[in-house]
């Protein structure tokens, strides 16, 4: 069952998901610019925009570099907001009045879903068919990107989930920050998807990957990566050394990303 729409706060400042779009600019390249056959017409989807539609309308910028044809469909479930964001429609762009059931309201098939900041007011037990929903006309190999940023987006936390033949695969969780808190890794805790952020505790998955993180940030303290970028950098590589499933990229670890992915997924909320 579909979880009820809720109306969200909606304050969406410009540039907060900023790390986000500069992630999947580098890193779903091929998503983001296939163009044959139902591609041609797959859109990014941009559901729970809020009151303004400028990180909408940022992304659907920064994507257009790679794939100029790209659809970009903003959703939002307060018909005013989705209104109100029409005077901003164009060609290749729209805004509709819609929510999780996007599928029903768009009527094309899309490449990319993201709904960010939207499932923090959600029970956590809402979230798997929340996601569902979310993932329900993406085409094969198709993304849903959900989770949460600070106010000023210099802390994400995000789920990756992956279209695959047996349905929405928990492909990896995207930790990024800025540094200007500093660094440490349970500065993500608060930050974390609905369904994973009271979970930080005993017996859990994701407490069990933060202990191990921790403990990896703390070695490197000790090996004299001080600097908070210093640290982070260094503990990512310490995981990977310890056989925990994260990426070493550098182009990853230089600006503040740490992608933990599992080999049998993300682990759900025992």
């Amino acid at each position: 069952m579909t979880p009820p729409e809720r109306r969200t706060r909606g304050r969406t400042s410009r540039s907060r998901l900023r790390a986000l779009d500069a992630y999947l600019f580098q890193c779903e390249r091929p998503l983001l610019e296939r163009q044959d056959e139902a591609w041609r017409d797959a859109a990014f989807l941009d559901v729970g925009f809020g009151e303004h539609p400028w990180t909408t309308l940022e992304s659907a910028t920064l994507f257009r570099e790679l794939n100029p044809h790209l659809p970009v469909i903003g959703v939002e479930a307060d018909e005013g907001r989705a209104s109100a964001a029409a005077r901003h429609e164009e060609a290749r762009t729209r805004f509709v009045h819609g929510g999780f059931d996007w599928a029903s309201t768009v009527g094309q098939p899309a490449r990319l879903v993201r709904a960010m900041n939207i499932l923090r007011q959600y029970r956590a037990e809402d979230v798997e068919a929340a996601h569902t929903e979310l993932g329900r006309a993406l085409l094969p190999g198709g993304l849903v990107v959900e989770g949460s940023t600070d106010v000023q987006g210099g802390i994400t936390a995000v789920h990756l989930l992956r279209r695959t033949p047996e349905g929405l695969s928990r492909e990896a969780l995207l930790f990024h920050t800025d540094f200007h808190q500093g660094f440490a890794p349970l500065l993500f805790r608060d930050w974390l998807p609905r369904d994973l952020r009271r979970r930080v505790q005993p017996d859990e998955p994701i407490h069990d990957f933060f202990t191990e993180w921790t403990e990896a940030w703390k070695k490197a303290r000790e090996l004299g990566a001080w600097e908070p970028r210093s640290a982070f950098q260094e503990s990512a590589r310490q995981l990977a050394a310890s056989s925990v499933s994260v990426s070493t990229d550098p182009w990853l670890l230089e600006r503040g990303y740490l992608r933990w992915q599992p080999s049998g997924g993300v682990p759900r909320p025992r």
